[in-house]
Parts: C-alpha cells; sequence; structure tokens
C-alpha cells in the first residue's frame, strides 16, 4: 500500500506574499509586524517529467535568429486624444498593458471614461471594469461629461474569477480596470489592495491580456510619497507606466510616460475643466501666459521633455533675511541643484547671497528635473539680487559646473525652434552644443562660463 504524503507547512505575508519555512513576527520583505499565516501545499501526484524531445516544447523554445521572426504588424489604436495617443507612442497597441498612476482626484477615471468613450465610437469593442463605483455613479459621471455611447460596456467588478468569466462572455478588444487595488481573488486571505492581492490580480490580467490580445488599461492608486501602490515588481510586469501629475490649485495636468516599450518617454498635456480634460496642443502658451514682457527675476527657459519642447518660466526671489537662518524655498526643481547653483554664483560671479532668503518657483505649477534648467535660475537669481530685468525676448539653456562652466544641453536646435515660434529674437545657450542643423532666425549669443553671460548681459 502506497503511504500517504505529508503536505508542507509554510508561512505567507498576508501583505506581499512572501514565504518562509517558519513564523516570523517582522516581515523580511515589506517590514510589516504579525502578517504571516499557516499555509498547507499539497504534494503533486504526477511525478516531474522532462520535455525535452516533445514538439510542443521545440515549438515554443526554439532558437532562431531575427530575421527568421515573423511581425505581424498591426495598427494601433487611436484614442482620439492626440496627447494621450502622443504619451502611449501613437495610440494603444493590440495585447499591452498600460498602469495609470495619479493623486486622488487628478483626472484618471474621466480620462479612462473620454478614451473608452472614443474608442468605442471608433468600433473598438470596450469594457469599462470599475470596482470604485456602482454603474449609477458611473452614469452620472458619464452624463457630467457628455458621453452617451450606447455600445460602450460596464461593469462594477471586484471579484477576479467573475471578471474573468465576464472576458470569457464578452471578448472586448479594450478592458479597463479602475482600479487594480480595488481587485481581490478569493485564492489569497488577504485584503483588496494589499501587496500579494495586487501582484496576483496584476500577473493575472496579464497573462489573459497576452492570450487573448486585449488591450489592458489598468488604473493604479498612488502613496504619500508619489508612487504606485503596490509591489515595485507591478511596474515591471506592465508594458507602459504612466503618472498623472498637478496641481488641484491648478487647471492643467501632465501625463507623463515613465516607462514604454512601445514608444519613446513622452508627456501629454490637459487643462482640466467642468466637461472633463481638455488637451492642451501648445503648452509653451499655456505656461508664458499673462507674463510681461520686461519683469526683474524672470528667465525663460525651452524645457524638453522627451521629444517635445516646450517654454516654462523660472523666477526668483532674493531679499534681506530677518532670520538667524535664511530661508531657500523652492518649488518646480531639485532642491538640492538650486543650492549648488546658488554656492556658484557666490563663489563665481561675487553674488553675496549668504544672508539673504532665495525663492525660487516654476510658474504654473510645472516640474522642471533637467540640468539644462541651470542657467535660466542663475539668471534669475542675478536679475532679482542686482534689481535689472532682462530683455523680455530672451531664452536661456545651459548646465552649470561647480568651475563655473557652462555645460551642453541635448537637442537645442528643437529648443530654439520652440523659442522661435513663440516670438523669441535672442538665445543664451552653451558654445559646445552643436547647431549643425539649426536654420532659424534666432539670435545665438554662445557662452562657455558664467562670466561670458555677465559680460553679455551687462554690455
Amino acid at each position: 500500500m502506497e503511504k500517504l504524503k505529508k503536505s508542507t507547512i509554510y508561512y505567507m505575508c498576508l501583505d506581499c506574499g512572501h514565504t518562509e519555512l517558519k513564523w516570523l513576527g517582522k516581515c523580511p520583505a515589506c517590514s510589516n509586524w504579525n502578517t504571516f499565516q499557516k499555509k498547507y501545499q499539497q504534494p503533486s501526484d504526477n511525478k516531474h517529467k522532462s520535455n525535452i524531445g516533445s514538439s510542443e516544447s521545440e515549438q515554443s523554445s526554439q532558437v532562431i535568429t531575427l530575421s527568421e521572426i515573423d511581425l505581424e504588424k498591426e495598427p494601433r489604436m487611436s484614442t482620439s486624444i492626440d496627447e494621450l495617443d502622443r504619451v502611449l507612442g501613437g495610440g494603444i497597441v493590440p495585447g499591452s498593458v498600460v498602469l495609470f498612476g495619479g493623486d486622488p482626484g487628478i483626472g484618471k477615471s474621466t480620462l479612462m471614461l473620454q478614451a473608452s468613450h472614443n474608442l468605442d465610437t471608433l468600433n473598438f469593442s470596450t469594457l469599462y471594469v470599475s470596482g470604485e463605483e456602482s454603474l449609477s455613479q458611473l452614469k452620472l459621471r458619464c452624463e457630467r461629461l457628455g458621453l452617451n455611447s450606447e455600445s460602450l460596456l460596464f461593469a462594477s467588478i471586484t471579484d477576479l474569477r467573475e471578471l474573468e468569466n465576464r472576458l470569457n462572455e464578452q471578448k472586448p478588444q479594450i478592458l479597463i480596470i479602475d482600479s487594480i487595488q480595488s481587485l481581490y481573488t478569493p485564492e489569497i486571505e488577504a485584503p483588496p489592495g494589499s501587496l500579494s492581492q495586487v501582484k496576483h490580480c496584476a500577473a493575472v490580467l496579464h497573462s489573459v491580456a497576452k492570450e487573448n490580445e486585449i488591450a489592458c488599461l489598468i488604473v493604479g492608486h498612488v502613496t504619500k510619497a508619489g508612487q504606485i501602490a503596490g509591489p515595485k515588481v507591478l511596474e515591471h510586469i506592465v508594458d507602459t507606466v504612466l503618472y498623472f501629475e498637478g496641481d488641484h490649485h491648478q487647471d492643467y495636468r501632465i501625463l507623463r510616460s515613465i516607462k514604454n516599450r512601445f514608444g519613446p518617454i513622452e508627456i501629454g498635456v490637459f487643462e482640466m475643466r467642468q466637461t472633463g480634460l481638455q488637451e492642451i496642443t501648445n503648452p509653451s502658451k499655456l505656461f508664458l501666459r499673462k507674463r510681461p514682457d520686461y519683469t526683474v527675476g524672470s528667465a525663460i527657459l525651452p524645457s524638453l521633455e522627451g521629444t517635445r519642447a516646450f517654454l516654462v518660466e523660472i523666477q526668483a526671489l532674493v531679499s534681506t533675511s530677518q532670520l538667524g537662518t535664511p530661508r531657500r524655498v523652492v518649488t518646480g526643481i531639485d532642491s538640492n541643484r538650486a543650492a549648488l547653483i546658488t554656492a556658484v554664483l557666490e563663489k563665481k560671479s561675487g553674488l553675496h547671497l549668504v544672508g539673504d532668503d532665495i525663492f525660487i518657483n516654476v510658474v504654473g505649477g510645472a516640474k522642471v528635473a533637467e540640468p539644462a534648467a541651470d542657467l535660466a535660475v542663475a539668471l534669475s537669481l542675478i536679475s532679482s539680487f542686482k534689481e535689472q530685468g532682462f530683455p523680455g525676448d530672451l531664452v536661456v539653456m545651459g548646465e552649470i559646473g561647480l568651475t563655473g562652466e557652462i555645460r551642453s544641453c541635448n537637442q537645442p536646435e528643437k529648443r530654439l525652434l520652440e523659442a522661435e515660434r513663440m516670438g523669441f529674437k535672442k538665445a543664451i545657450l552653451p558654445e559646445a552644443c552643436r547647431l549643425n542643423h539649426h536654420q532659424g532666425n534666432i539670435e545665438i549669443y554662445p557662452v562657455s562660463y558664467l562670466k561670458d553671460v555677465l559680460e553679455i548681459l551687462s554690455g
């Protein structure tokens, strides 16, 4: 008589899914306490068999050259929202998985509803699954946005197994999940939104999307730190990761791609209105709105995000401090970068900023992370310190080194073309920039050191 095989006992963290052979008070993976629960793993009746030599294995794991790979080019599915299509790399790729993240109330669900309505209008079968709103709430939102598609499918589902059944019945081309944190599976004894639930549900959705060529758009919550809630593997699984950014006190929103397997890293700009999100095709005009021609403490930067150039205004205010420790308030750029620029101005330009309060702001709530903004920050500080305004038709760009040198920035031609299109006549940029293909009429002042910039402005 064959002996009964004993089940294996192990312990699993209910928050992140980490497993151990013994109980631990603190999970070494997620650092949470008292989250381990005893589990039983039943032994398999089938002994492991090698697949070497099987025809199925040979077909799925064959080694071939690049030229032998058959590529079936399928047209991308356009959402009829140009800014969204731009960030996606030209449209939605069939079978791709896209993750949308953003703060609460920033407009993620609004954008998904508008996109699903447009896709359905173009005869792409679309299923919108909401685990956070009831069907009546979805209808109220659609009426407010003016969306009245008759064939768009809606469902309010939180059980992953039920969702799989509905997908087998409807077989949509596009699936929208709002949100991944609301889905759960009874197989895992953890609440919805926990790391283990999010990880498992995302893996199942990824597998379903790839096997059935369903484009899956997933909405994800973010943490206080601005990261998408859930395990980091969630961002590795999906094909594209998009972040919806913006200030609740401002009308505009920026959709930024962090990862995209099917296109370059891009941004899209929207404006939140009563009837939904409106595309902004000219971001430069938005960020320079109501700007005076001659302003003290202001500089214009031709910024570059992905392949898109647009102009932003950087302002600075330098005033005598009444406190023992002067304040340094920076908004829109890296505070460490601002401290570096201030130190270089102190050492190389003779500006005595030690006892002054310094305030730096990127107008409109925009965020600039590239080093090319250094020179614009420096000029706005110099302008405020000396109470000297610069020409209103001047743009500046360039990275500042610790020795006071001005280093080159990428794609200067594209930046200059955008500046010229917006009516700017002059540009200060690093001498190291190569302008072999620039055919514009903008007047260029090449510089190598900060002292060269000061000479040009004083002359």
